[in-house]
C-alpha cells in the first residue's frame, strides 16, 4: 500500500470561506434584524413564485381548453374532466409523495417538486398552442372533435397529474416542514410565518386569475406564451432562492441527516416498516395480499392515531363547501343573472376579509392561545354559514335571500382563515419531524377529496333553483368540522367554557378574610416575578438577534 502524503497548500492559497449561516443561540430573535429578514425574503419569494405559477396555470388551463379549439366551446365536459382527474391524482399520490419528502434531503426534495411543476406546465402550454393550430375554424366549416384534438387533450390531462402532485409536495414541504424548522421554539415567529404564507396564497388566488383572464380576452395565444415564459423564467429564481435558505439555516441540514440516519437504522434492524410505495410481494396468495394492504395502510394508520388528527380532519372537512366565492357559487350567481362585474367585486371583498383574518388571527392566538382562538373561529364560521343557509332556504330564493347568502358567506371567510391558522399551528406542533410531509400529504389528499365532493354536489344538483341543496350539504359539513374541533378542544383543555378570572378568585378565596386574600395575592405575585426572573433570556433558536 502506498503511504499517504500530507497535502500541502501552494504559496498564496486561501481556503474558501464557508457560506454565512445563522448560529444556534439562546438570544431572542428580532423579525426586523437583517440576517433573518434576508432569509425570510428568500423563503417568501420561493413560495410566492411556486404559488403564483400554480394559481395561474390552474385557472389558465380552463380558459385555454375553452378557447383553444371551437370543438371544446359551449360545454363544461372537457374542463370538468380535466379538473376531476387532476384532483384524483392528488388524492391518490399525495401520501406516497409525502413519504418520499420525509426521507429525501430537504433541498433535493423541494427542488424536485419545482422541476416537476415546471416541466408539465411547459409541455401543456406547447400542446395548447398545438390545439390552437389544429382546432381553429377553417372557412365556414367549424372545427369538430378530431382524433388529433382528442389525443392532445388526453396528454394535457395526463400532464396535469404530476403537476398537481408536485404542487402538493412543494406546499407541504414549505408550510409544514421548513416553516417549523426555521421558527423552532419561537411561537411568535411561527405564527407570523404561517400568516404571511396565507397572505401570499390569497393574493395569488385573487390576482393571478384576473391577469390571465385579461390577457386571454385580448389574445389567447399571447396568454399561453406569457404563462409559458413566466413558468420557465421563474424556475431558476425559485431554484436559487430556496437553496439560499437551505444553506443559511443549518438546522434544515442537520434535521435531514438525523432523519436519514434513523431511517437507515430502522431499515437495517427491521424495527419499522418503511412507509414508501407498497409493492406486492412475489408468490401471491391471501397472506401476501394482506401484508401488502397492511403496508399500504400504514400512513393512514399513523394519521388517524396522531394526537392532532381531529384538528387536521376538521380543517379538511371545511373544503367540502360551495359557500365560498369560488367556481360553484360564482357559476350560480352568474346563472341567476348577476352581472360579472358585481361578482368580481364580491370576490374582491371576500378576499379582503380573508386577508384581514391573517392579520387578526396571529394576534388572537398570541392572546388566548391556538386552541381557544381556533374554537372561536370555527364557531364564527359555523354561525355565519347557518344563518346564511337558513335565510336562503326559508326565504325561497328571493333577492334578499341571495344577498344574505352572499353576505354570510363573505363574513364566514374571516372565521375560516382564522381557524385555518390556528389548526395549522396546532398541527405543526403535534407532528413528529420524521413524518411531517407524510402526515401533511394525507391531509392534502383529504382536502382534495372533500373539495371534489362539493363539486359532485353541484353536478347532482346542477340547476340554479337546486342550489339550496348543496348549500345545506355545505352547512352540514361545517357543523361536522365544528364538532370535531370542539371535541379536540374538550379533550385537550378538559373544558370548553373559560371561567372568568374574577369568578376563579371568588371560588378560591371563598370564606377567607379580605386581609388574608390580599396577603395571598401578594405572595403569588412575588412567586410569579421570581419565576420570570429565573427564565433564560430566549429560546433555543438558531439565530442570534438583537
Amino acid at each position: 500500500m502506498l503511504p499517504a502524503f500530507p497535502r500541502v497548500a501552494p504559496p498564496g492559497y486561501r481556503p474558501p470561506s464557508p457560506a454565512p449561516t445563522l448560529p444556534l443561540s439562546s438570544s431572542p430573535r428580532s423579525l426586523a434584524s437583517p440576517p433573518l429578514t434576508s432569509v425570510l425574503r428568500r423563503l417568501y419569494l420561493s413560495h410566492f413564485l411556486s404559488t403564483w405559477n400554480s394559481r395561474t396555470f390552474e385557472f389558465a388551463a380552463v380558459l385555454f381548453l375553452a378557447t383553444a379549439t371551437t370543438a371544446f366551446r359551449g360545454t363544461l365536459t372537457y374542463a370538468s374532466v380535466y379538473a376531476l382527474v387532476r384532483g384524483v391524482a392528488a388524492v391518490a399520490m399525495a401520501p406516497y409523495v409525502g413519504g418520499l419528502m420525509d426521507r429525501a434531503d430537504r433541498l433535493e426534495g423541494i427542488r424536485a417538486s419545482i422541476v416537476w411543476q415546471r416541466i408539465p406546465v411547459a409541455a401543456s402550454c406547447v400542446l395548447f398552442l398545438s390545439l390552437h393550430r389544429f382546432g381553429v375554424q377553417r372557412g365556414d366549416e367549424p372545427a369538430g372533435v378530431t382524433s388529433i384534438t382528442i389525443l392532445i387533450y388526453v396528454v394535457i390531462v395526463l400532464l396535469a397529474c404530476p403537476e398537481k402532485v408536485a404542487v402538493v409536495a412543494n406546499t407541504v414541504a414549505v408550510e409544514r416542514d421548513w416553516v417549523v424548522v426555521i421558527a423552532q421554539d419561537d411561537e411568535a415567529l411561527r405564527r407570523d410565518l404561517n400568516a404571511v404564507m396565507r397572505r401570499i396564497d390569497l393574493f395569488c388566488k385573487l390576482v393571478a386569475p384576473l391577469i390571465v383572464s385579461a390577457i386571454d380576452a385580448y389574445s389567447s395565444i399571447l396568454a399561453v406564451w406569457i404563462v409559458l415564459g413566466q413558468n420557465m423564467l421563474s424556475a431558476a429564481v425559485e431554484y436559487y432562492a430556496i437553496a439560499q435558505v437551505y444553506r443559511v439555516v443549518p438546522s434544515l441540514q442537520r434535521a435531514t441527516i438525523e432523519v436519514d440516519s434513523v431511517s437507515l437504522e430502522e431499515r437495517d434492524t427491521g424495527t419499522r416498516v418503511d412507509a414508501g410505495p407498497p409493492s406486492l410481494p412475489s408468490g401471491g396468495g391471501a397472506h401476501n395480499l394482506r401484508g401488502w394492504l397492511e403496508k399500504a395502510s400504514l400512513p393512514i394508520g399513523e394519521y388517524v392515531t396522531s394526537s392532532v388528527f381531529l384538528p387536521s380532519l376538521s380543517l379538511s372537512i371545511t373544503y367540502c363547501t360551495v359557500l365560498s366565492l369560488a367556481v360553484p357559487m360564482v357559476a350560480y350567481l352568474l346563472a341567476i343573472g348577476m352581472p360579472a362585474y358585481q361578482v368580481s367585486l364580491l370576490r374582491m371583498v371576500s378576499v379582503a376579509v380573508e386577508l384581514s383574518a391573517t392579520y387578526f388571527g396571529p394576534k388572537l392566538m398570541a392572546r388566548i392561545g391556538p386552541i381557544r382562538s381556533g374554537l372561536w373561529a370555527v364557531n364564527w364560521l359555523f354561525g355565519c354559514v347557518v344563518i346564511a343557509t337558513a335565510c336562503f332556504v326559508v326565504l325561497d330564493l328571493g333577492t334578499f335571500a341571495v344577498s344574505v347568502l352572499v353576505g354570510g358567506t363573505i363574513l364566514s371567510r374571516f372565521g375560516l382563515w382564522g381557524f385555518d391558522l390556528s389548526a395549522q399551528f396546532l398541527i405543526q406542533e403535534g407532528i413528529p419531524p420524521s413524518t411531517r410531509a407524510r402526515f401533511s400529504s394525507i391531509e392534502a389528499a383529504l382536502q382534495n377529496l372533500f373539495e371534489m365532493l362539493s363539486f359532485v354536489a353541484t353536478v347532482v344538483f346542477s340547476r340554479p333553483e337546486q342550489f339550496r341543496y348543496p348549500s345545506m350539504i355545505s352547512c352540514g359539513a361545517i357543523a361536522v368540522s365544528s364538532i370535531c374541533f370542539t371535541a379536540f378542544a374538550r379533550q385537550r383543555r378538559g373544558h370548553l367554557l373559560h371561567t372568568p378570572a374574577w369568578l376563579k378568585r371568588h371560588a378560591t378565596y371563598q370564606g377567607v378574610s379580605q386581609s388574608d386574600v390580599e396577603e395571598l395575592e401578594a405572595v403569588h405575585e412575588t412567586q410569579r416575578e421570581d419565576s420570570f426572573s429565573q427564565r433564560p433570556l430566549g429560546g433555543t433558536g438558531w439565530y442570534t438577534g438583537v
